[in-house]
């Protein structure tokens, strides 16, 4: 398989025709999402180069559906990887094993015993733990739905964020390690944000 050739083509996809409005689906998510992924897997011990590779290019897809749609999007990311991915070497094995990881980030997050997905799962959501990124970067995912209606105003971005953050769970020991503490220490600070707007209101 051609890794580099599957990687030139989808970030010349996304940079070339992602919309400027998916302000946190952005190619920048991409790229992190794979540094992440690529981080997580050696914390975790993974070394086998096949399976870093298509966890790699995983990473590299999994949001590739938004080219085309924001509703469902891991199933077109996964039928992008279908239609091009074999062109570059692919056998069908791992395109199979590239678009099962990829559908396990869909929400909620379902994984099963996969490792791999556990580590693409918690790449995908490692700013939830990054006490310099949280703020940022749940900005531009609160300003992404607004602009799609999808998200009415800040009172309820705060309630869906509580909503989430109680729920949410890392899958792999190094992701909780790194991460869970900072996770619920944000999760503490978006209860008083909202408390505090609330106030305002009364």
């Amino acid at each position: 398989m051609d890794c580099l050739r599957a990687e030139t083509y989808v970030l010349d996809q996304l940079r070339r025709h992602l919309s400027p409005t998916l302000r946190y689906h952005g190619l920048h998510h991409t790229l992190d999402v794979v540094q992440q992924a690529e981080s997580l897997a050696r914390a975790e011990g993974v070394t086998d180069a096949e399976e870093l590779a298509l966890l790699r290019t995983a990473a590299l897809y999994h949001d590739a559906g938004f080219l085309t749609t924001y509703q469902g999007h891991e199933a077109a990311s996964c039928a992008l990887a279908r239609r091009v991915l074999p062109g570059f070497g692919y056998s069908a094995a791992q395109v199979g094993l590239i678009c099962q990881l990829i559908m396990a980030t869909q929400m909620p997050q379902c994984p099963g015993d996969s490792h791999l997905a556990q580590i693409l799962c918690d790449a995908d959501l490692d700013y939830l733990g990054r006490p310099a990124d949280f703020w940022p970067v749940s900005q531009t995912l609160f300003e992404e739905l607004s602009t799609r209606g999808l998200m009415p105003d800040e009172t309820a971005w705060l309630e869906l964020q509580i909503r989430f953050l109680s729920s949410h769970y890392y899958w792999t020991p190094a992701a909780t390690a790194r991460r869970e503490a900072a996770k619920q220490a944000r999760l503490a600070e978006v209860r008083e944000q909202l408390k505090s707007l609330a106030d305002r209101t009364i």
